[in-house]
């Protein structure tokens, strides 16, 4: 836990680099809100099919949805918030052909509805 999605434009495909983001959203997860490196999930959704603003092709998007269990205080999700902003933008190369439109939404999961297993590796 946490679960995260990013979606994103096709047109950024090459423009965001998707590992370098991936890890530094799990160390924010980890060092901001407080997060288990071990339970961090992102998942990359790459849309091709968008209608951004007036529906021109030069705007793009990237959008992160963070799924945390619910207890932390709104200036730790604040500045979750912040973190994740600053790194996506860090880890997009420029497009200046492209009006980019960057996003994060903070999400409580009911710690009493959420349930999870993790199935231990197996040594062969």
């Amino acid at each position: 836990m946490p679960h995260t999605t990013v979606e994103y434009s096709g047109t950024l495909a090459e423009a965001l680099d998707r590992p370098a983001f991936g890890k530094a959203l799990h160390e924010a997860l980890v060092t901001v809100a407080g997060g288990r490196a071990g339970g961090c999930k992102t998942r990359f959704v790459r849309h091709d099919d968008l209608w951004i603003a007036d529906g021109s092709p030069h705007h793009a998007m990237v959008h992160v949805e963070i799924s945390l269990l619910s207890g932390r205080t709104p200036e730790v999700k604040r500045a979750l918030a912040e973190a994740v902003l600053a790194a996506l933008r860090e880890h997009t190369a420029p497009t200046p052909q492209y009006a980019v439109q960057f996003s994060v939404d903070l999400r409580d999961l009911d710690r009493e509805a959420y349930v999870g297993h993790t199935e231990p590796e197996s040594a062969s």
